[in-house]
């Protein structure tokens, strides 16, 4: 898969697992386990990428003793979501297309 088109959808995914309820690193990767594989340095790269968009903003909490960074969406984040939902629309449309071409659409 194209990097640049991997990176756009891990960001998406990330943002749609905080998006109801504030979240942490280990927790923001199990939710997403079902999914996706995703490792902890990728995770982090990627919430310091959406942290330096302002996407995503940070706080800690002290947590059995230790600080533990939990991770809020923005409006801009949400929005990101939303201009994901409309581009897959094109996406998708592409699929059908490609699809089409290959004698594989039905």
């Amino acid at each position: 898969m194209d990097i640049q088109l991997k990176r756009g959808l891990l960001d998406v995914c990330v943002l749609a697992a905080i998006k109801n309820e504030d979240s942490y690193g280990y927790q923001i990767i199990k939710d997403m386990k079902p999914y996706l594989d995703l490792s902890e340095s990728t995770l982090y790269t990627i919430l310091k990428r959406l942290e330096a968009g302002q996407m995503l903003t940070v706080r800690m909490v002290e947590h059995q003793g230790r600080l533990r960074k939990y991770y809020h969406i923005t409006q801009l984040g949400i929005e990101r979501i939303d201009e994901f939902k409309e581009d897959w629309k094109d996406i998708e449309a592409i699929y059908r297309f490609i699809t089409w071409e290959d004698g594989s659409n039905e």
